[in-house]
């Protein structure tokens, strides 16, 4: 809020160079900024009494919209890459999903791997995770496990990270 759009009776007041002007009436804080060709800018209204500052409106806006542009620049997302096996994939495809992972791995994200039944291949599934236990395995010098394998419906998965 700026300006008239303050409606509190009274106001905890900053001036222009962060300096404590005291608390006082909003009508008063006004004309205070009025007087120095600034604007009145309510800065915390959470607070009892609320806190406003002399600034000039444009430069303080700019400078809020440029503190968020850098703090975005900072954080890091990190994705969830999927692989995908079946429980009858020979040692060859394996190694190339394996490849895979690390390159995701390596570039920062997660590893879900998930090891998909059909059909009949339900009927044995507690034989094929020692397929997730192999990949797991393979990957330990640059990952560990976030997520042990588990059986959710039709599918076993488990969550790789890179080790840190």
């Amino acid at each position: 809020m700026i300006n008239e759009q303050i409606r509190d009776k009274e106001v905890r007041l900053v001036g222009e160079n962060g300096e404590q002007l005291g608390i006082m009436s909003s009508r008063d804080a006004q004309k205070m900024a009025d007087d120095a060709g600034l604007d009145l800018v309510k800065i915390a209204p959470t607070a009892k009494p609320p806190v406003c500052k002399i600034v000039d409106y444009g430069k303080y806006r700019y400078e809020q919209i440029r503190r968020e542009k850098e703090a975005k620049k900072k954080q890091k997302t990190i994705e969830i890459k999927e692989i995908r096996l079946s429980p009858n994939i020979d040692t060859n495809d394996l190694n190339t999903k394996m490849n895979a992972a690390r390159k995701f791995i390596g570039k920062g994200d997660k590893v879900k791997v998930t090891l998909r039944f059909r059909g009949r291949e339900m009927a044995h599934m507690a034989n094929s995770k020692h397929i997730l236990d192999d990949f797991a395995e393979e990957l330990s010098e640059i990952a560990v496990i976030e997520k042990a394998p588990k059986v959710e419906g039709r599918s076993m998965t488990m969550v790789l990270t890179q080790k840190h």
